[in-house]
């Protein structure tokens, strides 16, 4: 009966039970009674977003000609009939409650469509990401082959200086740039690359910093130059161990050099 005492609908009997047992102190009943009361102050709300079908306002109103008909020769009634306000309040309960159900789960799906729009697009932001790195890999990949293969291209040996490691092998081929390649290449240390030095010819120039890495895990060393400078102005190649990222200008001893000549 808490819906109906909350609209104020039960005949004086059943309000004076409901409320005498209030006056006991039953937290539950009271709270229920409270929740009740929230629910239909809702209702005014939420009612315009649903109409009742023709045949149930077809079937109230001729209930209401029907008992109007019948107290037609008795005194007026003093309130609304029971049935009728509960008939009302269940109509109004099941309005909101098909309403705020349909908005749940409108969000519901709303958020479900972003959680998924965010996942492909994190998908497809990866994929994206790991073709870039393809096409990046097999362009330098064309470059190599481009410098390998041509036999026009100068090849520079890079020999070892004060330390033992097999010779490096550089090939400059003036469209495509330089391919320096070696195997079993010692491990820099933690934190340090090999990195490539153009020694300029005139003495007074200072050595062109250009690609540093570490070899493989396999000693594979393989430096893919593009757009080096004019080979010209160029007398030696060089490679140093220098801190991760390299250097502007030499840190340390010569590893390998060759003599353009």
């Amino acid at each position: 009966m808490y819906e109906a005492y909350a609209l104020a609908a039960l005949d004086a009997p059943e309000r004076s039970a409901l409320e005498a047992h209030l006056a006991t102190g039953c937290a539950q009943c009271a709270k229920f009674v409270a929740e009740a009361r929230w629910l239909v102050s809702q209702l005014a709300y939420t009612a315009p977003q649903a109409s009742p079908s023709d045949m149930l306002k077809g079937r109230l109103m001729q209930a209401v000609r029907s008992e109007a008909k019948s107290s037609s020769h008795s005194a007026p009634p003093s309130g609304i009939p029971y049935w009728l306000a509960a008939g009302i309040a269940a109509l109004l309960l099941i309005t909101f409650y098909t309403s705020w159900r349909e908005h749940q789960v409108r969000e519901e799906l709303r958020a479900s469509n972003e959680r998924s729009i965010a996942r492909m697009e994190e998908e497809r932001a990866a994929v994206q990401q790991k073709i870039t790195a393809m096409e990046e890999r097999m362009a330098v990949m064309r470059r190599e082959n481009a410098i390998l293969s041509d036999p026009a291209a100068t090849k520079i040996t890079l020999m070892p200086q004060k330390i033992q490691a097999p010779q490096l092998v550089a090939m400059w081929q003036h469209q495509n740039g330089i391919v320096v390649t070696g195997q079993k290449v010692p491990m820099p240390a933690a934190n340090h690359v090999l990195q490539l030095w153009l020694i300029p010819k005139d003495p007074a120039a200072k050595p062109m910093p250009s690609m540093a890495l570490r070899p493989d895990e396999n000693g594979r060393l393989v430096m893919v130059i593009a757009h080096p400078p004019d080979p010209g102005g160029i007398k030696a190649l060089a490679i140093t161990e220098e801190p991760d990222g390299g250097s502007p200008q030499p840190t340390s001893a010569i590893r390998w050099v060759g003599d353009m000549t």
